[in-house]
C-alpha cells in the first residue's frame, strides 16, 4: 500500500470518525433541552406553590387586623362601661395579635421576593431554552449538509492523491460542527514543530528588543 493510498485511508477514517462521534453530542444537546424543560416545569410549578402561600398569607393577614380593630373596639366599650379590668385585657389580646400580624407581613415580604425570584429564573430559563433549540436545528441543519457533501464526495472521487487531500475541507468542516455544539467540545490542534519555532523565534526577538531598551535607557541615566 503506497503512502498517499494510507494518507487516503487515514482522512476517509477520521471523517467516518468524526460523523459518528458527531451523533453523541445531538444526544447530549436534546437530553439538556430536555433537562432544561424539566427544570422549567419545576420552577413553575414551585411558583404556583409560592403563589398559593402568599394568597393563604393575604387572608390571614386580612383575618387577624380585623380581629386586632374587633379587641380596639372592646377595649374601648370597655372603658366607657367602666370595666379598665376588661379594656386592659382587651388590648393585651390585641397586643399579641398585632405582634402575630407582624410576624406574617414579614413572611409575606419574603415570599413576594422570593417570587420575584423564580419569575426571574422561569424568563431566563424561557431565553436559554428557545435559545438552546435554535442551536439544536443549525447544529442538525449543518450535519446534514456535511453528511450529504460526504456521501456526494465519496460517489464523485476515488483514493487517489487528491481526494485525500481535497477530503481536508469535510474534516474542517466537520469540526467547525462540534466545536460549535454548546460548546461541549474542544478539538483544539495541538502545535506543530513550525508553531513551536515561530513562537520561540518571536519571544528571542522580545527578548532582544527588551534588552537593547533596558541598555537605552540606563545611558540614558548614566548621562543624566
Amino acid at each position: 500500500m503506497g503512502v498517499f493510498s494510507r494518507i487516503s485511508d487515514i482522512v476517509n477514517s477520521n471523517i467516518n470518525a468524526i460523523l459518528d462521534r458527531a451523533q453523541d453530542p445531538e444526544k447530549i444537546i436534546r437530553l439538556i433541552i430536555q433537562e432544561m424543560e424539566d427544570t422549567l416545569v419545576e420552577v413553575r410549578s414551585s411558583a404556583v406553590k409560592t403563589i398559593a402561600e402568599q394568597k393563604e398569607l393575604d387572608r390571614r393577614m386580612a383575618a387577624i387586623a380585623k380581629d386586632v380593630a374587633d379587641w380596639q373596639g372592646k377595649a374601648e366599650l370597655a372603658l366607657v362601661k367602666g370595666r379598665e379590668d376588661l379594656a386592659k385585657g382587651a388590648l393585651q389580646i390585641k397586643a399579641r395579635l398585632q405582634q402575630e400580624l407582624a410576624g406574617l407581613e414579614h413572611r409575606r415580604g419574603q415570599v413576594e421576593a422570593g417570587l420575584a425570584k423564580q419569575g426571574e429564573d422561569v424568563a431566563a430559563l424561557q431565553q436559554k431554552l428557545a435559545d438552546a433549540k435554535a442551536r439544536e436545528a443549525v447544529m442538525a441543519a449543518r450535519h446534514k449538509t456535511a453528511t450529504n457533501r460526504l456521501k456526494l464526495r465519496g460517489s464523485l472521487y476515488d483514493e487517489r492523491v487528491g481526494d485525500a487531500f481535497a477530503r481536508f475541507d469535510q474534516v474542517e468542516r466537520a469540526l467547525d460542527e462540534l466545536e460549535g455544539r454548546v460548546d461541549i467540545y474542544d478539538l483544539a490542534k495541538p502545535k506543530g514543530v513550525a508553531d513551536e519555532l515561530a513562537e520561540l523565534q518571536s519571544d528571542h526577538q522580545v527578548e532582544s528588543e527588551l534588552a537593547a531598551l533596558k541598555a537605552k535607557l540606563a545611558g540614558t541615566g548614566e548621562a543624566h
